[in-house]
């Protein structure tokens, strides 16, 4: 007998980068709205860091609208103040922003970038990129203006990064090349625009004491180590992406101006493109005019917005569809495994279910400890029967939590279903209006095709999940609903998941690596399909965990947990079935 052994799971509350999950900003006529700062909840409250960053984009909207040919500005822009930070009444809520969409991101530094203002870019040449990177410190001390410019000039170098995909025209990596470009070759600094006045310096170093002196020449090229440093004296009005820094530089290079030989990424990987041709080239520039004026036509308005404890209500279909495939059975263990393990402390949560009709199953309620949260799943449903009612259970579901926080406005609906219902269009508009993000659910091939117009209506996730012998996919779906907070302190995130066929009396052996930044709260799940399987756990030093240490709940049988309160020995942890 050949029995499906499934969902061997690991979730661990961990680092978390940040990652983009779709950007808001969109272009009206010549202004860029929406844009979204977020502020990283570790950085300490510092009202002088929203100052700062309000000064710095209305500065930006200004130089980019200069070095656009007055084409572009920056119109209106969310900052999302971490609730860390104290409570104040010029905050709003939020609605359909949040930290995992931002555009910029204020956070401590990360690894080698220091103090040094990034762009992550994943894509080739005219691809977006995936955030934009500030420290607190880069905003607060402002005599790093020495070093990398003024602010705004600063934010219009990365903007071009991340909305154009254009890239640097110099080289930290290769500060010099031999230029061919006359008679007699010469060493050129890798720049835009090419022959730039300034001086090749290298850092003589001997313990904590250094000492600049000429760079060495050895007939090709300057010895390692060599810098440049240009002459900040020199009147030249390009280029953006390489010298942002001198007050001259006030357009980006075009063809004419264009360095082509230099060994910089943007030739690298725009194939020795100018960067104004590349933005010549972009949906922006194609759907916008030059403006006759001499300054952005408003000026940059600003929404400071604060994230709040989530307000999460499960809207959960029990039709009679649900009781096919062993879907409310695959329901309750992955909605179980969502509200033990992956919704935050101090969130707010409700369950809703519906076939016909909608039924409260539990009203908003804080998650304050692991007693509430079994609370929760005692709430589960375990029946299925009726038609598919969807607009009765997203109503419910707003009215639970409206009936609790006073408003819906930032809060989040998980709509799961598996069926179709041609009354969908019945309760766009009151999702539109609610401010509520509605996730979606589509769990097996019959579930509503119009679902994702609640999604993307609201911001929130399509997701889907095929029907199977375990409920380890509709886990992985519920499993991605974290908050997008940026605190990367309350997220838990699945390590691995295997679906593995295991032969009568047969063994299968895992590991799963536990480094340093991981495996805090720590849990295993287990589920299977025919007869229940012997198991134990060994960590890095040798304790083992049998069977009888995993909790097995007597309303899903076919699910096994074992949590590991505190943090996880690092290396592996060695599973045995």
């Amino acid at each position: 007998v050949m029995g499906v052994i499934g969902s061997l799971i690991f979730l661990l509350s961990f680092q978390l980068l940040h990652v983009a999950k779709g950007s808001m900003v969109w272009l009206n006529k010549n202004g860029y709205e929406d844009l979204v700062v977020a502020i990283n909840p570790q950085v300490p409250e510092d009202a002088n860091i929203i100052l700062n960053l309000m000064n710095m984009i209305k500065n930006a909207s200004n130089y980019l609208f200069e070095v656009t040919k007055h084409r572009f500005f920056f119109k209106s822009v969310n900052i999302i103040i971490p609730k860390t930070w104290k409570k104040n009444i010029n905050y709003s809520r939020l609605k359909k922003e949040s930290y995992d969409k931002a555009d910029v991101i204020i956070a401590d530094l990360y690894m080698k970038h220091v103090d040094d203002p990034y762009t992550l870019q994943y894509g080739g040449c005219k691809e977006k990129g995936q955030y934009i990177h500030f420290t607190p410190n880069f905003l607060l001390n402002d005599s790093l203006a020495n070093v990398y410019g003024e602010k705004g000039r600063v934010f219009v170098h990365e903007w071009a990064h991340f909305r154009w995909g254009v890239f640097d025209e110099y080289s930290s990596d290769v500060p010099f090349y031999v230029s061919r470009n006359s008679e007699e070759a010469s060493v050129e600094a890798t720049s835009c625009p090419a022959g730039l006045m300034g001086i090749s310096v290298f850092q003589d170093c001997s313990g904590d004491k250094c000492e600049p002196r000429s760079c060495r020449y050895d007939g090709q090229l300057y010895e390692k180590g060599c810098l440049f440093i240009p002459d900040i004296r020199q009147n030249i009005s390009c280029c953006v992406m390489s010298l942002q820094y001198l007050t001259s530089v006030v357009e980006f290079c075009d063809k004419n101006t264009h360095n082509s030989e230099a060994p910089n990424m943007q030739n690298k990987i725009c194939n020795h493109k100018s960067t104004w041709e590349v933005i010549m080239e972009s949906d922006d520039f194609r759907n916008s005019a030059v403006l006759n004026a001499s300054a952005p036509p408003s000026e940059t308005t600003f929404r400071l917005l604060q994230t709040q404890d989530r307000a999460v209500t499960l809207v959960l279909d029990v039709s009679w569809s649900m009781s096919m495939h062993n879907r409310i059975r695959h329901l309750h263990s992955a909605a179980e495994v969502f509200l033990l393990h992956i919704i935050e402390v101090s969130s707010w949560v409700g369950i809703v279910t519906f076939d016909s009709d909608a039924s409260e199953k539990a009203p908003l309620q804080q998650i304050t400890n692991d007693a509430a949260r079994q609370k929760l799943v005692q709430c589960l449903p375990i029946i299925a029967s009726g038609q598919t009612n969807i607009c009765a259970g997203i109503r419910k579901g707003l009215k639970i939590i409206a009936d609790k926080m006073n408003t819906t406005h930032g809060s989040e609906i998980v709509l799961l279903t598996d069926g179709e219902d041609s009354g969908i269009a019945a309760c766009l508009d009151l999702v539109k209006q609610s401010g509520a993000k509605i996730h979606t659910i589509a769990l097996g091939p019959s579930a509503a095709k119009e679902l994702e117009e609640f999604s993307k209506l609201t911001g929130g996730l399509k997701l889907y999940a095929v029907d199977g012998a375990n409920p380890s996919k509709l886990t992985e779906t519920f499993s991605a609903i974290t908050s997008g907070s940026g605190d990367i302190s309350e997220q838990s995130i699945q390590l691995e998941s295997k679906e593995l066929a295991v032969p009568h009396s047969g063994w299968m052996n895992t590991t799963v690596p536990v480094d340093k930044t991981v495996g805090n709260d720590t849990f295993f799940s287990i589920a299977w399909s025919l007869s229940q399987p012997f198991f134990f756990l060994r960590d890095p030093k040798g304790k083992e965990y049998g069977s009888s240490d995993f909790t097995i709940d007597n309303s899903n049988p076919n699910t096994a947990r074992l949590s590991i309160s505190g943090t996880a020995e690092v290396k592996t942890e060695h599973f045995v079935l």
